[in-house]
Order: C-alpha cells, then structure tokens, then sequence
C-alpha cells in the first residue's frame, strides 16, 4: 500500500467512529451521509488490511489493531491541522476555524454561559467545540490533539504547555443553615479541617486544593462525584464544602436550607488558566484568547496580570 491509497478524510471518519461508539452519528459530525461513511471506512479497512471495529447492532468497539491505527490517526490529523493552521495564521491573526476547548468539571457549567456570547462576537469565523473533564484526561488530550486549548486549575504537570493565568478565584463555605460554621466572625479555612468537611472524588483537582487549603487529611470527609451533588449532601445537613466562587448561586439559599460564607482576606482560592500545546502554530492567537479571557474575569474573581504584556 501507498500513500496515495490514504486519505485525511477518511482518518477523520474512523476517528469520528471511534469517538462516538456509532456511525450514524460519526456520519453527523462529519457532514456526510452514514452509507458513504461505512463504505468509506471499509475502504480503508480494506486497504490497510485491517479490521478496525467490531460491528454488531448495538455497538461498535475498536478492535486491538483499530485502537493503534487510530492513534496514529489522531495525530496525522493534528499535524495535518497545524499544517493549514501554518498557511492562514500569522502572529496576531483572530482564530478561525474550529477549536476544541476543554474546561474541568467544577468550571465549565459556570465560566461557559458568562462568555460565550462576547467570545462569539469577538471571534465569529471561529467555530467552538466545547468539552468537560478532569485535568489529567485534558492534559492528555492536549498532547495527543483531540483538546486545542483548555480552561484548567493551577498547577499543571509540565507536559510541553504553554499556560496563560487568568484570574484567581476565590473559594465559599457552603454549610448547613443551622451548623456553627453558618455563623460568626472572619472565617479561615483551618477552621474547616474536620470531619464534616465534604469532598469530590479522587482524581479532581478542587479535592486536592480543598484539602490543601483546610491542611485536611486526605482521608477525611464523605465524597460526592460533582458540585452539585455536594451542594445537595450540604442541604441534606451531611456536611460542610468549599465551592468556588462561580458555583456560588446568589443571594441567599431560597430554601433556607444552607449558607454561604466568604474566608477572610486570606482565604483559599485557585488560579484557573489557558493552557494549549507550545508547539501549536496558533500560539499567538490562543495568547489573544488568553487576555479576551482575562478581560472578561467574572465578578468576584481577580484578574492575573497579563504576563506577556
């Protein structure tokens, strides 16, 4: 087989099937029809000499030869990508096209709403495809290509990121209405540091930041998988949290079942940045998405210096 029997489409195709677990809609994402797809990765199939996914009616698995070629196809495809990112960008050129941006769990559903509409018409050639996750499955979509740039929590593992700091946000106690902790003075997060402390799951990041913060254990407290389930345990009197700002609802809890409090001035927060691969072509202009991020910290939160400036 020769290079002329391969086609960058059709890699697109059975990535796009090994994404979705179903052609029809690997058929949808790509804009084509689910016969010409299927007879497109047959094709291929048939050139490379592979089976590449196991077909039954309900599902369609990677076979152990499908799960090599698709790797190599996802990178083929980011250099392929950065190929035509190298034609039409210049140094300080508005993004264009489509661009994957990730965002972790404990941000995304609150940052996303606050800027999409001036993100859109600061950027109208650029098509978004927006994703939530935990940062070691970002990272590792940042280095293989699937995620162009991501929202994320500082620090990062120095993986061949470029990383723009945005802004700081602070971190809220959320506890029951009636809990000691719903009261009282300036509050310091050392004061947080028992059992009632509640936690999400192993493997986020707030978990870790919480704990730091409080100089907690790791082992102390019950575990919820998300934001809102640990805000349902706090209603249902189980325990205490922190919450970063943007999770924080305003105004008082209408059910009068939980507080919000502020630390003092000294008080836990995290620092969210933009992160995307140093070697993407388009660094100048994820560095210009970086500072429209910046310039658009929400309230309550504190912009970082743009350190570029």
């Amino acid at each position: 087989m020769n290079f002329s029997g391969l086609s960058l489409r059709d890699l697109e195709y059975v990535v796009a099937v090994a994404d979705e677990g179903h052609f029809g809609r690997a058929a949808e994402r790509c804009n084509v029809s689910q016969p010409t797809l299927s007879v497109q990765v047959r094709k291929l199939e048939g050139a490379l000499g592979l089976t590449l996914f196991e077909r039954s009616n309900r599902r369609v698995l990677l076979t152990e030869a499908g799960q090599g070629i698709v790797r190599q196809s996802r990178i083929v495809l980011a250099e392929a990508q950065r190929l035509l990112a190298l034609a039409t960008e210049g140094r300080g050129s508005p993004l264009t096209g489509r661009l994957v941006l990730a965002a972790i769990q404990t941000l995304g559903p609150y940052f996303f709403p606050l800027v999409l509409r001036p993100l859109r018409q600061q950027y109208p050639l650029l098509t978004l495809s927006l994703s939530e996750s935990r940062t070691a499955e970002i990272v590792e979509g940042l280095r293989d290509g699937r995620i162009d740039a991501a929202l994320v929590s500082l620090p990062l593992p120095p993986v061949g990121l470029a990383v723009a700091p945005l802004f700081v946000e602070p971190f809220w106690l959320a506890c029951p209405a009636e809990h000691a902790l719903a009261r009282g003075g300036a509050l310091s997060a050392t004061e947080i540091a028992g059992p009632d402390l509640l936690l999400l799951d192993e493997g986020n990041c707030l978990r870790d930041q919480a704990i730091a913060a409080c100089g907690a254990g790791s082992s102390v407290g019950r575990h919820a998988t998300s934001l809102e389930t640990l805000r349902s345990m706090v209603a249902a009197g189980t325990g205490y949290t922190l919450l970063p700002a943007l999770a924080v609802p305003p105004g008082p809890d209408p059910t009068g079942l939980t507080v919000t409090r502020s630390f003092d001035v000294d008080g836990p927060g995290r620092t969210i940045a933009l992160a995307w691969r140093a070697s993407d072509p388009r660094a100048p202009g994820l560095a210009n998405l970086a500072a429209f991020f910046r310039a658009h910290a929400p309230p309550g939160t504190a912009a970082c210096r743009d350190e570029t400036a």
